[in-house]
């Protein structure tokens, strides 16, 4: 067969391929090319739509865009979507299909090989250079003129791979337009210009939205936002260098190189997201913490901001809060059937103490927002102190601790008690006052939550005795304790089962009954364009549930040592973290990596 033309490449042609493939039937072609003039007119439509006309003459529907708007469905249940297209593009150009990864993009090899104009007119973005080859990707593989324009234009010998014009045309916004605004600061800065005057941020613009403009600070605060909340990323930091400022975030856990901006820019966007914080800009020399709250599709997102001083300015971190993570149905949380119902049992006692434990980023707050969001009604007084206030919502009456004018843990508790309370949150328990607060609000009728730091559901208790409350006062109020861990899990995409070796079941110290054949069949991930080649996809929680039992209690009140109550505990039905892990594992849950990073090993 003669190799394919750019004049080939049209709608009937990719739903015969669709239907050589069987992901697509005749009906359904026949359909398609019947609504095709409807779906082109959408397209465009919804295209002016989102660039209130801008660039909307003249717009070419590809045909990958029209098919898509099918919805159909492959056999394997899996959609048919842009994504899916572009990979039997590339199957019949015979190039490589790649999803383009934002974490991925190199901005100064783009910006500086192609112009924006060009980039979008001809929907092909540079991807990645190596000697004189460049990788280019392009939603149309079967255009061969571009490549000589390509050619022309660059210099490089060109690789071409195929992807989805929705990421081409999305990263060549993105992308262009945080560098222009970057590049338009840094000259300004340099200039002397003052970034003093900068308005006050009301919401966030579309990216499309986003115009290179005066207000080129202003814009290159908004794609940093932007792309934090299309990635999925849990926090924001902004780290100034000797000669740079590197910009990273947190996604599943794990920090990313994203951006690196000129040393001049990086006081004024920190200028700029102390004004959106409501901080003191002129202040330098001292941390600052504030916040920002903005919406995103339609919900309110808050970023909680962080500031201190370090070698080369100052250092800020931003960490998100989007309601659809912190406010969980509880039976999302991870618990497994019995841990559910022993927590179920925990938080519908009229009194008590119930304690939260784990490191920073475990997801303390995510269990204690999703529990009270829980048991919030109209008939009941939820109260919280808290230091800072990850997120405000309407069903609590959330309290700040404000140590400046004397609005401490304990002196917020004290006066919340007059409050006629049901249930109470504190934020954490972090000295002695503020736990004998706490054990005589439970011991005058209320259900109390907080938080420890401490590494298992036992040691709770010993921190408690540490601060100063006596053992019958923590034997008569606590509840349970519930110590917690993120675990990242295998993606879905691209799940594939192994077998575990003799050496990791050596490593984890599992007992396999004699005469086993010392394989135990786990999952992982082969890596797929979903979760960046990485093979894990979103986190979930393991728990080490401790319900203070009679023997507990006993044990609690005669001052036993952390390690014989966590026997009792043991004896009594608590799976450790480090079995919740094993068990998480042996689901298909999670990977023996992630296992060894959170049990050690």
């Amino acid at each position: 067969m003669p190799p394919l033309r750019a004049e080939d490449y049209t709608v009937e042609r990719l739903l015969e391929w669709l239907v050589q493939l069987n992901l697509a039937s005749p009906a359904q072609a026949r359909e398609c090319k019947r609504l095709e003039p409807q779906y082109r007119a959408s397209i465009q439509k919804e295209h002016a739509a989102r660039n209130e006309g801008r660039r909307a003459v003249g717009y070419d529907v590809s045909p990958a865009e029209v098919v898509a708007r099918m919805n159909l469905t492959a056999p394997d249940g899996s959609a048919v979507d842009e994504d899916r297209l572009m990979e039997v593009i590339a199957q019949i150009a015979g190039v490589p299909y790649k999803k383009i990864d934002p974490l991925e993009l190199n901005a100064p090899l783009i910006t500086e090989t192609t112009t924006r104009p060009f980039a979008r007119r001809h929907v092909c973005i540079p991807l990645a250079r190596s000697g004189q080859t460049l990788t280019v990707a392009v939603d149309n593989p079967f255009d061969l003129a571009l490549l000589q324009t390509l050619r022309d234009v660059t210099g490089y010998d060109i690789v071409r791979v195929a992807s989805a014009k929705t990421d081409i045309l999305k990263s060549i916004t993105e992308v262009y337009g945080f560098q222009k605004a970057i590049q338009s600061a840094d000259k300004e800065l340099t200039r002397g210009a003052d970034i003093g005057n900068l308005e006050q941020l009301v919401r966030l613009k579309d990216v499309d939205d986003i115009e290179v403009n005066d207000r080129h600070v202003v814009n290159a605060v908004d794609y940093i936002f932007h792309y934090a909340f299309d990635q999925r990323a849990s926090d924001i930091h902004l780290e100034p260098k000797r000669e740079q400022c590197r910009i990273r975030m947190r996604i599943d856990g794990v920090l990313h190189d994203v951006y690196t901006l000129p040393r001049a820019v990086h006081g004024a966007v920190v200028s700029r997201v102390k004004m959106l914080a409501r901080m003191d800009i002129a202040e330098r020399r001292r941390p600052q913490d504030g916040r920002i709250k903005t919406s995103r599709e339609g919900r309110e997102i808050e970023l909680r901001v962080s500031t201190l001083p370090v070698a080369f300015g100052e250092k800020v971190v931003m960490r998100i809060f989007d309601p659809q993570v912190l406010l969980q149905e509880v039976e999302a949380l991870g618990f497994n059937d019995e841990e559910y119902a022993l927590w179920d049992h925990f938080i519908h006692q009229p009194n008590g103490i119930i304690l939260v434990t784990g490191p920073t980023g475990s997801g303390k707050t995510t269990t204690l927002y999703s529990t009270l969001h829980r048991l919030s009604s109209p008939q009941v007084n939820i109260t919280t102190v808290e230091d800072p206030i990850e997120m405000i919502f309407e069903s609590f009456n959330q309290t700040l601790v404000q140590s400046k004018i004397n609005v401490t843990f304990a002196e917020a508790l004290r006066t919340i008690l007059r409050q006629d309370p049901d249930i109470i949150m504190i934020g954490e328990i972090r000295d002695a006052e503020t736990a004998q607060m706490a054990v005589q609000a439970a011991m005058t009728g209320h259900l109390v939550f907080s938080t420890l730091h401490t590494n298992d559901a036992p040691g709770a208790i010993m921190r408690l005795l540490d601060l100063g409350v006596e053992s019958y006062k923590i034997a008569s109020t606590l509840v349970g304790v519930v110590a917690q861990r993120l675990l990242r899990t295998v993606c879905d995409a691209c799940r594939a089962e192994a077998l575990l070796t003799p050496a990791q079941i050596d490593l984890l110290d599992i007992r396999l009954p004699p005469g086993s054949s010392q394989r135990l069949p786990v999952h992982y991930g082969q890596g797929c364009v979903r979760c960046r080649q990485t093979g894990l996809y979103g986190r979930t929680g393991i728990f080490e549930v401790m319900a203070v039992t009679p023997s507990v209690r006993r044990l609690i009140k005669r001052g036993a040592t952390s390690e014989e109550i966590h026997r009792a505990a043991a004896a009594d039905g608590m799976v450790t973290l480090r079995d919740a892990a094993i068990r998480k594992m042996a689901q298909g849950q999670t990977t023996f990596e992630e296992v060894m990073a959170v049990i050690g090993g």
